[in-house]
C-alpha cells in the first residue's frame, strides 16, 4: 500500500495546499496531512482548528485523513506508515531547502522517499505566511483559502 504523508503547519490551509494535495491524491492510497508542532513558529490558529478544516474539506474523499505530530517527520511517517513524504515546490530555493531536508530524511530512514510536486502557476505566491500578514493587517483573503477556511475565519472563530 503507497500511504505518503503530507507535513506543515497548515496555518492557514491554502489553495496552495489543496492544489498539491488533490493533484496527489490518485498517486496514493492513502494521503496523510501531518500537521507538524514546530517548536520555532507560534501559529496563529489552533491544531484542532486546522485539523477540522482538512478534515471538512476532505470528508467526501476517503483516501485523506489528518493527523497532528510532534518531532521528527520521519518518525510520524513510522507512526502512520508511509513511506513517502509529500512536499510542494513553489520557487528554486524551496527546493533547495527542501532536497536538504529530503537528503536528512533518507539518512535517518532509508525507507521513506520524498516527492515533490511543484504548484500550479496562480498559487506560486500563495504562502501562509504571506496570507497571515493579509489578515493581521485588515486585507482581504479569501481568494486564497478553501471556502471552509475562509468561512471560519470570517466569523472570527478562531
Amino acid at each position: 500500500m503507497r500511504i505518503c504523508l503530507f507535513p506543515g503547519t497548515f496555518d492557514p490551509v491554502t489553495l496552495g495546499h489543496t492544489d498539491i494535495i488533490n493533484r496527489a491524491i490518485p498517486l496514493f492510497d492513502k494521503l496523510i496531512i501531518g500537521i507538524g508542532r514546530n517548536v520555532n513558529k507560534v501559529p496563529t490558529f489552533t491544531e484542532d482548528l486546522r485539523l477540522q478544516w482538512i478534515k471538512e474539506i476532505y470528508k467526501n474523499e476517503p483516501k485523506v485523513d489528518a493527523v497532528l505530530y510532534e518531532g521528527l517527520t520521519v518518525n510520524c511517517c513510522k507512526e502512520v506508515g508511509a513511506n513517502f513524504i509529500l512536499r510542494g515546490i513553489r520557487y528554486v530555493n524551496d527546493f533547495e531547502y527542501e532536497k536538504a531536508i529530503a537528503d536528512m530524511n533518507r539518512s535517518l530512514d532509508p525507507r521513506v522517499e520524498t516527492i515533490f510536486l511543484t504548484c500550479l502557476p496562480q498559487f506560486t505566491s500563495v504562502a501562509s505566511t504571506l496570507v497571515r500578514d493579509v489578515l493581521k493587517n485588515g486585507g482581504e483573503v479569501s481568494q486564497f483559502l478553501p471556502a471552509v477556511v475562509n468561512e471560519s475565519i470570517k466569523s472570527g472563530k478562531y
